[in-house]
């Protein structure tokens, strides 16, 4: 998204964001936040600048104060143009001039900010020599939860994504997968997301037989054969919002262990859907899931967290993960995605996007969960 991108947002939705945002920063014990070009700023302010170079762009926000978008002034004009740009003030800097100056008379001298995870070291390290007063932590640290709730439109949209990759699954299942390349599959679904609506496709994982032991495996020229298991996992941004869904299919019948293995993932799942409600700690969620896994003798084999955050990106905070003590809040969205995998052999994983609601869950994704058949 870029300043002159149609949003379904307004600039009062942006100027509460950047509010909220400022107000979490001061309750946190921060000066201010200082975020760079990202998903952040995009949810912040509707901007993306044209392309992320080595010239500084920061959007300065601090309790009580006016945000400021610190911009080159060759971007400024796009900036200008950004859904959010009448809630904030623009500063443009020109080539040849120190940008970090200009930044830091917007800073207090000694305060300690918040700072985007994907801030340029080179970025930091000259605000720290403008600045040597100040301090800086980790966004993600300081304020995890800053896009982690999501409000009814961002819900709308959430829905709506999850929806288009439903379709997508709902006509990939119906496409002949013996006798092809993984990467032929990969590119049918990456055109289907793009059919229902995705301007973005992340990943379009299909992992056939042994390939499918690999829960991040690429998909190649592995030819797909009968009696092979193939994991499909896939989604993107539609309309500014994630998509990401996982279904495992079967080339012809499968054998006992395969749809014994396949039935212990989807009851996993299932658990892991049912401790979703107000107040419990993410890792509960986890903890479900890979209780079912693990009674059932496979708790080695399964080897990621169950579960993450979606929204602007496809990958955010929260996470369902042991240890990760924070209570779910209706309007949370995250996976819950177990899996079993088995080296050499095949390996199954189902996912659906899950929201909580006010007594309980919600999924965002309807497809079926059984075994599906696949020629």
């Amino acid at each position: 998204m870029t300043g002159s991108t149609t949003s379904p947002f307004t600039a009062d939705d942006y100027r509460a964001r950047m509010e909220r945002a400022a107000a979490a920063a001061a309750d946190a014990g921060l000066a201010g936040l200082l975020v760079a070009p990202g998903p952040d700023m995009v949810w912040l302010t509707g901007y993306a600048p044209p392309a992320v170079t080595e010239r500084l762009t920061l959007l300065v926000l601090a309790p009580g104060r006016t945000p400021v978008l610190v911009v080159p002034t060759l971007e400024a004009p796009d900036a200008a143009k950004a859904p959010g740009a009448s809630a904030m003030s623009l500063r443009d800097w020109t080539d040849g001039k120190d940008p970090y100056a200009a930044t830091a008379a917007l800073l207090d001298v000694d305060g300690r900010f918040g700072i985007s995870d994907n801030a340029w070291a080179m970025h930091l390290l000259g605000l720290q020599k403008a600045l040597p007063g100040t301090s800086y932590a980790s966004l993600t640290d300081a304020l995890p939860m800053l896009r982690g709730v999501k409000d009814a439109a961002e819900l709308r949209l959430l829905a709506a994504a999850g929806a288009a990759a439903d379709r997508t699954f709902e006509e990939i299942r119906e496409v002949r997968f013996g006798g092809r390349r993984e990467s032929e599959v990969a590119a049918d679904l990456a055109g289907l997301l793009r059919r229902h609506g995705h301007e973005q496709v992340d990943f379009t994982i299909v992992a056939s037989g042994p390939n499918g032991a690999d829960p991040h495996h690429e998909a190649g020229d592995r030819v797909i054969q009968r009696g092979d298991m193939v994991v499909l996992d896939f989604g993107g941004l539609k309309d500014g919002y994630g998509s990401d869904t996982s279904r495992t299919v079967h080339v012809g019948e499968p054998t006992d262990e395969e749809r014994r293995v396949h039935d212990l993932v989807r009851e996993a799942q299932e658990a892991g859907f049912r401790a979703v409600r107000p107040g419990v700690p993410c890792q509960d969620v986890d903890r479900a899931a890979r209780a079912v896994i693990a009674d059932a003798g496979y708790g080695e084999y399964f080897i990621h967290r169950t579960g993450h955050g979606i929204g602007v990106t496809t990958h955010e905070p929260p996470y369902m993960i042991e240890g990760e003590r924070q209570p779910l809040v209706p309007g949370m969205c995250f996976s819950v995605e177990p899996g079993v995998y088995l080296p050499g052999r095949f390996g199954v994983r189902i996912e659906d996007i899950v929201t909580v609601t006010e007594d309980g869950g919600r999924r965002l994704n309807t497809t079926t969960r059984g075994m599906v058949i696949v020629e």
